[in-house]
């Protein structure tokens, strides 16, 4: 008989416990993976570092907005269109130049576009040119080929191809100026935007 009070009292006791107490926690649900060729909006993150030896000298970020299984690309475009000068002589007696200017355009171009692959992995398909005017160093040295007085430029033009899932990173490229011995460094960051 005890045995029986003893069984009841701990059924009636189970049953009064809050729902919560009694049912296990369920595992969390991992992320619904995305079906193949849906479009996926991205963040695309490009960093152009420079640095002269392991010092970095400059770090300028871009972010682009990208759909990935998109049959466009995302293209940006920044810059200023700097002044060159020139001389045009005056024909006649008096041979005293004059200075004119045409226009060069500097900047940083960028276009890029995106597919998944398998397994959360993204194709990023990417075009980066980077113009700059040549500026000497502090010591006043110059580019061997420079002329006094006239500007030179410096650019770098790099095609390429990254696999990425959300969240990482990866380095594209790491060139060397052969002029300033500068590095330029090339990183990306993909995000997918929720």
């Amino acid at each position: 008989m005890r045995k029986v009070i003893v069984v009841a009292i701990a059924a009636a006791f189970i049953t009064t416990l809050p729902v919560t107490a009694r049912q296990k926690t369920a595992p969390q649900a991992e992320a619904p993976q995305r079906a193949s060729g849906e479009q996926i909006p991205l963040a695309v993150q490009l960093v152009v570092s420079r640095y002269q030896g392991e010092k970095k000298i400059s770090s300028i970020p871009y972010t682009l907005s990208v759909v990935a299984n998109d049959n466009d690309k995302t293209s940006m475009r920044m810059g200023i269109e700097v002044a060159v000068p020139q001389s045009v002589f005056k024909s006649g007696e008096t041979a005293a130049p004059v200075s004119s200017y045409s226009y060069r355009s500097v900047g940083t171009n960028i276009d890029c576009s995106a597919r998944t692959i398998e397994n959360g992995w993204f194709k990023l398909d990417m075009v980066v040119s980077d113009t700059a005017v040549f500026v000497t160093d502090k010591g006043g040295t110059a580019a061997p080929t420079a002329l006094p007085g006239v500007p030179s430029f410096r650019s770098f033009t790099s095609s390429f191809n990254l696999l990425l899932k959300d969240g990482q990173t990866g380095q594209h490229t790491a060139a060397t100026d052969p002029v300033s011995g500068e590095v330029l460094r090339v990183d990306v960051t993909l995000n997918v935007l929720r």
